[in-house]
């Protein structure tokens, strides 16, 4: 292989200075990187700000393809260059060198499919980024029901906010904001799946990742995220965040999902 590591960012009129952050930070890293920006903007406007090179390739794709659709692009492309692939957002501030300490460690582990770690907000925060399949109730009461006592006892679980987040566990679902995974891997589950437009294209990878290997939860390293919630602000990101749910939940199942609730309890017991 070429490249230890390839990367892939999917951007819709994203900031520049993110851009320039994400170069920045990955060149941090002593392996060797391939990163790959995949717009999905109206126009070629952003090309302009990224320094193209053998290491850093910029792809337009004409159209808004989606969030995983987006990355599938560079997947593709990356699957007979590099050992491993990140899925990255650019909203995403991190030391380069955390890539070399999960590159040595999925190395040292072949079981391991996909890992992941710990993440923050801004302001020092914790992002709950580890959880459990969600059910429809997840969706629906985090969303439609005003009550924060029943939305917090809801989250309380789902996010596994008994955990201090501190050691290292098997997860079904992490947040796709930051995935290290390896390349033969994306082959075995076919990428993305990309009737998703946004929202639980990272559920379902991690799902079906977990079907095969190990997906790790590693909180020796960590990432701060911006996480704007979008669809909290937006009703055209509402509609693609529910829309979406509402694809996932068919193909998995709404009440009657019995892998969900054999995987969920796996994880829960490692706390016992």
């Amino acid at each position: 292989m070429k490249y230890n590591i390839s990367v892939s960012i999917v951007l819709y009129n994203t900031d520049v200075l993110e851009i320039q952050n994400v170069l920045k930070n990955v060149r941090e890293s002593k392996l060797s990187i391939k990163t790959f920006f995949v717009d999905n903007s109206p126009s070629e406007e952003l090309k302009a700000s990224i320094p193209t090179n053998d290491n850093v390739e910029y792809i337009f794709t004409g159209k808004n393809l989606g969030f995983g659709a987006g990355h599938n692009v560079a997947i593709t492309k990356a699957k007979n260059i590099s050992e491993f692939h990140l899925v990255l957002n650019a909203d995403v501030e991190f030391k380069g060198t955390i890539l070399d300490e999960m590159y040595a460690f999925m190395k040292e582990h072949e079981e391991i499919g996909l890992l992941a770690p710990k993440i923050y907000n801004p302001d020092g925060t914790l992002q709950y980024s580890a959880k459990l399949l969600p059910t429809p109730a997840n969706l629906i009461i985090r969303r439609f029901v005003p009550i924060k006592a029943i939305q917090d006892k809801m989250d309380y679980r789902y996010e596994m906010k008994f955990f201090d987040f501190d050691r290292m566990i098997e997860v079904p679902y992490v947040m796709g904001c930051f995935m290290l995974i390896k390349n033969q891997v994306f082959e075995k589950v076919q990428g993305f799946d990309e009737r998703f437009f946004m929202y639980p294209e990272d559920i379902d990878l991690t799902r079906r990742i977990h079907a095969h290997y190990k997906t790790i939860y590693y909180p020796h390293v960590s990432i701060i995220h911006k996480h704007g919630k979008g669809s909290y602000k937006s009703r055209k990101l509402l509609y693609y965040h529910i829309s979406s749910m509402i694809k996932y939940f068919n193909k998995w199942g709404w009440i009657f999902d019995s892998d969900r609730e054999r995987i969920n309890s796996k994880l829960l017991s490692q706390f016992q």
